[in-house]
C-alpha cells in the first residue's frame, strides 16, 4: 500500500506544493514581521496559501496525467474554486472579526482578569496570498509533472 501511496504522481505533487507553501510562509513572515516565526509551518493563513497551493497543484496534475477534458479534472477544478472562495470569502470574514472582537475585549476588560484568552485572527487568505498558492500549485505541477511523467 506505501509504494502504491509512493508512485502516485498526483499525491506527490500535491504533498510537495503543500510543503513548500508552509515553508515559505517562514521567508515571508519573516519579510511581513522581521522575525522569525516557526509556527507559521503548523498554521493557517500567510503568504502564500498552502490551501490554494495543494488545490491548484492536485487540479493541474490531475489534468496533465488524465486529461483536462476528464471527468476527474471538472471534479477537482469545482473543489479548487471551493476551497479558494472560502479561503479568501468565509474564513478571511472570520478572520476580521476575531480581530474585533479581540478588541472589543481588550478595550472592555482591560484591568479586568476575566479573560486573556485571543481568538484566532489568521483564519484566511487575502486575495493576494491566495494568488500567491495558486501560482506555486501551477508552477509545482508543472514541474513535478515532467519529473514524474
Amino acid at each position: 500500500m506505501l509504494d502504491q501511496l509512493l508512485s502516485n504522481p498526483v499525491l506527490l505533487i500535491a504533498l510537495t506544493a503543500w510543503a513548500l507553501a508552509q515553508t515559505l510562509k517562514l521567508p515571508f513572515g519573516y519579510l511581513k514581521d522581521g522575525r522569525w516565526n516557526w509556527g507559521l509551518l503548523f498554521s493557517s493563513g500567510g503568504m502564500p496559501s498552502s490551501h490554494s497551493a495543494l488545490m491548484v497543484s492536485v487540479t493541474h496534475a490531475i489534468g496533465r496525467f488524465e486529461g483536462f477534458n476528464s471527468s476527474l479534472f471538472a471534479l477537482a477544478f469545482a473543489m479548487t474554486m471551493i476551497v479558494v472562495y472560502d479561503a479568501t470569502g468565509v474564513r478571511r470574514q472570520a478572520g476580521i472579526q476575531a480581530q474585533h472582537i479581540n478588541t472589543i475585549i481588550e478595550e472592555l476588560l482591560a484591568g479586568h482578569p476575566i479573560s486573556q484568552e485571543h481568538l484566532r485572527e489568521v483564519l484566511g487568505h487575502t486575495p493576494m496570498e491566495a494568488l500567491g498558492g495558486i501560482i506555486l500549485g501551477v508552477l509545482v505541477a508543472q514541474v513535478g509533472s515532467y519529473w514524474l511523467m
